[in-house]
């Protein structure tokens, strides 16, 4: 994952996925819906595959996540075999969402809000 990977759509919705520079993880813009989903669970699997302690989603440019994205995040963090995701600036229906389906989840944690 050295260079953008843009979804394609049908509905107009973007979401573009990089890798964040000096830390393991991940930096997503624009839209998680129905049409992107598909290019944000490749990249959660990418992201698990090479998660060692702690892995990094920034997504202070990400506009909207729906529920199925949301889930998507979730059961990657569930199924780490340790450590956690750190989510930094994520859209606020994220945060509601987690805290709605995934009270206490612990491989999660939300920063920079």
């Amino acid at each position: 994952m050295d260079r953008p990977v843009p979804a394609p759509t049908h509905d107009g919705a973007v979401l573009e996925i990089r890798p964040l520079p000096g830390l393991p993880g991940i930096r997503a813009a624009g839209e998680i819906n129905v049409s992107t989903r598909s290019s944000w669970e490749q990249a959660l699997r990418h992201l698990a595959s090479a998660h060692t302690d702690v892995s990094f989603v920034e997504l202070s440019d990400l506009m909207f996540i729906d529920v199925g994205g949301a889930t998507a995040l979730a059961v990657t963090a569930q199924q780490l075999g340790n450590g956690r995701i750190v989510v930094d600036r994520p859209p606020r229906e994220l945060e509601r969402i987690l805290d709605m389906f995934w009270p206490g989840l612990s491989t999660i944690e939300v920063a920079g809000r």
